[in-house]
């Protein structure tokens, strides 16, 4: 039997990223033409990593620093994405190794301000963090989902990132 890999491994395992590519004629429907970065895990977990307390990003200005960083017309959403939640589940693992410095991943949020309830400990979890540095959490309309109150007063200044 095989072991799992940790998600401090994947966390680490590069793949051969990052990579520029052209925006071919499928992709260019949803993004317009150019290029796109399809970032590194360790890339991700850096820009995640660099955000203050008391404050926050999103997905969307992570992939703006990644795409201006690789001089691209944009950052892949999808693998930015699915890097994000590796980046907390590696820094939650971490956690509970007893680390304490690990990456704030319940500061980086979902467009609008959204909390990402597929990071560790879901909702609850993020709510108390955000809570204890300082924000407020709301509902977000009439949705199951959670946003932080006026967070584009508390996002981080990307160029000093």
């Amino acid at each position: 039997m095989s072991k799992k890999t940790s998600w401090q491994e994947k966390l680490a395992d590069s793949k051969d990223l990052p990579r520029v590519e052209e925006i071919d004629e499928k992709k260019s429907k949803r993004w317009g033409s150019g290029t796109f970065v399809i970032p590194s895990p360790v890339e991700v977990d850096a820009i995640m990593k660099k955000v203050p307390k008391g404050k926050v990003i999103t997905i969307n200005e992570i992939r703006q620093i990644l795409a201006r960083k690789h001089k691209a017309t944009i950052a892949c959403p999808i693998t930015t994405g699915i890097f994000s939640w590796i980046s907390a589940h590696a820094a939650d693992e971490m956690a509970s190794q007893g680390k304490k410095r690990i990456t704030p991943y319940w500061r980086t949020l979902k467009t609008g301000g959204i909390l990402n309830e597929k990071y560790p400990g879901g909702l609850k979890n993020l709510k108390e963090r955000l809570q204890a540095e300082g924000h407020v959490v709301i509902p977000k309309g009439r949705s199951k989902h959670f946003m932080v109150q006026d967070f584009e007063q508390s996002l981080v200044d990307i160029d000093k990132l």
